[in-house]
């Protein structure tokens, strides 16, 4: 039969575990970051939204000719009240010239891994180089990995974090702590962004929520914008947006899902590709209030499935998985068939 390489959500949680999220992360960081400086290569389109009222399941596919990639992933918000993930993912990368499928991955920690590695590759662009402290309001399952990524790329230190759930901001702080972090518990989410250098908000309910005021963001502040992700599902005060300078990573999508939603379709907002691809194109004024409208993209996806298929191979944590029909005679399907005769596993 015909075999592609698989990494399992277990050997994932290795590979992190033992090469370090940040570590990995910041090599991440590179590697998104040469695939945004070549953005137009890519066969670029917003990604298959399947909505209900209680969530979305996405598939997000993208091409550069020579690999294609696709995730299926969902968001749920009412999940975690069931014992279940909010989000889960899995990934395919497929050679182009055969259509064959070679590696197959768990997404829902290389989502977490990517997501927070495209917020530090635009802080690296957008925020004041000099930023130290991030308000994190909102310390769901994505917190963790957006407080490492910030740290390796841009030097942030001090956290100012906020949640309407407690047991968010203890589980956070258990995890992060340890890491060297200076924490400060906010009493609400003013609290959070006083003093903040960048502020990233990553809530998970699917409305039209302001968790962020305009009151709350002084000037010069990066807003890392990553929980609203969909339509009806917002985070921020439209006066903030009306103040800062956007950056989104496909405009098309972004209109439709991001929180320039809540804009005129033709208010300005700069694909933050172009930013890195052409280093004078923007220039940060030290007072600008900036906006990465983040709503995850699909050549963020084929990144860090390119990254973990070469990275995790390297270190042997990749398994054969029988996936395709592979005949000896490519026009004898029926005849595999036929010859198959070891017995099947039972349950």
């Amino acid at each position: 039969m015909g075999h592609v390489l698989f990494l399992s959500a277990t050997a994932a949680a290795r590979w992190i575990r033992d090469h370090g999220a940040a570590s990995i992360m910041a090599g991440l960081v590179e590697r998104l970051e040469a695939d945004f400086a070549r953005w137009p290569e890519f066969d670029a389109a917003p990604r298959l939204a399947s909505h209900s009222p209680v969530g979305v399941i996405e598939l997000m596919p993208v091409s550069d000719g020579f690999d294609y990639t696709f995730k299926y992933v969902n968001g749920h918000p009412a999940n975690p009240a069931h014992g279940l993930q909010t989000v889960t993912a899995f990934g395919v990368v497929a050679d182009v010239t055969t259509g064959y499928p070679r590696f197959v991955a768990e997404m829902t920690l290389l989502t977490a891994l990517r997501t927070a590695a495209t917020s530090a590759l635009a802080a690296r662009h957008l925020a004041r180089p000099d930023s130290r402290i991030m308000a994190m309001i909102g310390t769901g399952s994505q917190a963790e990995f957006q407080a490492l990524a910030l740290r390796e790329t841009l030097g942030v230190s001090r956290l100012r974090i906020w949640d309407t759930d407690p047991r968010a901001m203890a589980k956070f702080i258990r995890n992060i702590e340890p890491l060297g972090f200076e924490i400060h518990v906010a009493s609400s989410a003013a609290d959070a962004a006083d003093g903040a250098d960048v502020i990233t908000t990553c809530t998970a309910d699917k409305r039209r929520a302001i968790v962020l005021d305009d009151s709350m963001v002084e000037p010069g502040v990066h807003v890392n914008a990553i929980g609203g992700d969909c339509p009806g599902k917002t985070e921020l005060d439209p006066a903030i947006l009306r103040r800062a300078e956007i950056f989104v990573e496909y405009e098309p999508q972004t209109r439709v899902e991001g929180e320039i939603q809540a804009l005129a379709t033709d208010h300005p907002v700069t694909e933050l590709w172009q930013v890195i691809a052409d280093r004078s194109a923007w220039v940060r004024r030290p007072e600008a209030i900036t906006v990465f409208d983040s709503v995850g993209f699909a050549i963020e996806d084929f990144t860090v499935l390119r990254f973990a298929e070469e990275a995790a191979g390297a270190v042997g944590l990749l398994e054969p998985l029988d996936l395709l029909a592979s005949p000896d005679d490519p026009k004898d399907l029926f005849g595999l068939v036929m010859g198959v005769d070891a017995p099947l596993p039972t349950a």
